[in-house]
């Protein structure tokens, strides 16, 4: 069975006071996955008690839990668990066009700030819904998570250069296709993000590294070049509980992890942006101020 390490020795690198992780999940009892996504992850449930401990490892103040495919666009697990974390933690939904708009008071109450395009396998609303998604959210001054195959970007740019909402490209743009930083798709990503309201997230990234761990060195050189040319538009995420691990051996380290993605940024100045002030533009956070905040 996979056991989740929780605690032990912290990372060499010391996150910041007010510290945000952008990209994780949390499942609670009473919650079972529902057809067309995944199973819940292997091992037992990630609940807000690991997670609590996680945070404290790693030096995490803040969460932004991320709707799982699991529950497709049954939103009530996430709701749970914004209410178990309490004013720490804020939500990224699953809606689409038709979500009624009492739905998305219910959402509002409980923390969400944000909602999610997943057009990947097992996701619950696609860039077919992109548009109507988009006008739901910037109706709400919420934020948009846009999770793609990253080689396609060229594709929908021209798409994504009219979202509304203030977005983010999701998961090292997950480029399974493989590119350089002098890609024609990284040029895109240069450009979305010089439009003004387009971030890019560290999260995941073994999920799209053909050259692998340690290093990650193919998403490294991209995860360099895009925060030397957008410091400010950079957040990070931990990407816990890693949900495509189902073996023990697949399941990563995570203070190593966050040693090593963090170390593409390339100073204190650019880690207090991407993990303090960035994360607050985006999901619209109050300025950390205190433990209790």
């Amino acid at each position: 069975m996979l056991v989740r390490t929780l605690s032990g020795k912290a990372p060499k690198m010391t996150l910041p006071k007010g510290a945000v992780d952008t990209q994780m999940h949390m499942y609670l009892p009473g919650f079972p996955a529902l057809p067309g996504g995944p199973p819940l992850p292997a091992g037992a449930l990630p609940d807000a008690d690991q997670y609590r401990q996680f945070m404290r490892w790693l030096g995490i103040d803040r969460v932004i839990i991320t709707q799982g495919n699991a529950h497709q666009r049954d939103n009530s697990n996430l709701i749970a668990c914004l209410n178990e974390m309490g004013d720490i933690a804020r939500g990224v939904a699953a809606i689409d066009g038709d979500t009624p708009e009492t739905e998305l008071d219910a959402l509002a109450d409980a923390g969400v700030v944000g909602v999610r395009i997943m057009d990947l396998p097992g996701g619950a609303v696609g860039l077919s819904a992109l548009e109507a998604v988009d006008d739901r959210a910037a109706s709400r001054a919420w934020m948009l998570a846009v999770q793609f195959d990253g080689s396609n970007i060229l594709e929908h740019e021209p798409r994504l250069k009219k979202l509304k909402s203030r977005w983010v490209l999701d998961h090292h743009g997950k480029f399974f296709s493989g590119v350089t930083p002098d890609s024609q798709q990284i040029d895109a990503v240069k450009r979305l993000i010089d439009g003004g309201n387009c971030w890019f997230k560290f999260a995941g990234v073994y999920e799209s590294s053909k050259s692998g761990a340690p290093d990650y060195e193919d998403v490294a050189a991209v995860a360099r070049a895009l925060a030397a040319h957008a410091p400010e538009r950079i957040v990070w995420g931990s990407n816990w509980p890693h949900n495509l691990a189902k073996t023990q051996t697949e399941y990563p380290d995570d203070a190593a992890l966050t040693d090593t993605v963090l170390s593409w940024i390339p100073d204190e100045a650019g880690l207090r942006l991407a993990l303090v002030e960035n994360p607050e533009r985006l999901y619209g956070l109050k300025p950390f101020a205190s433990k209790e905040q």
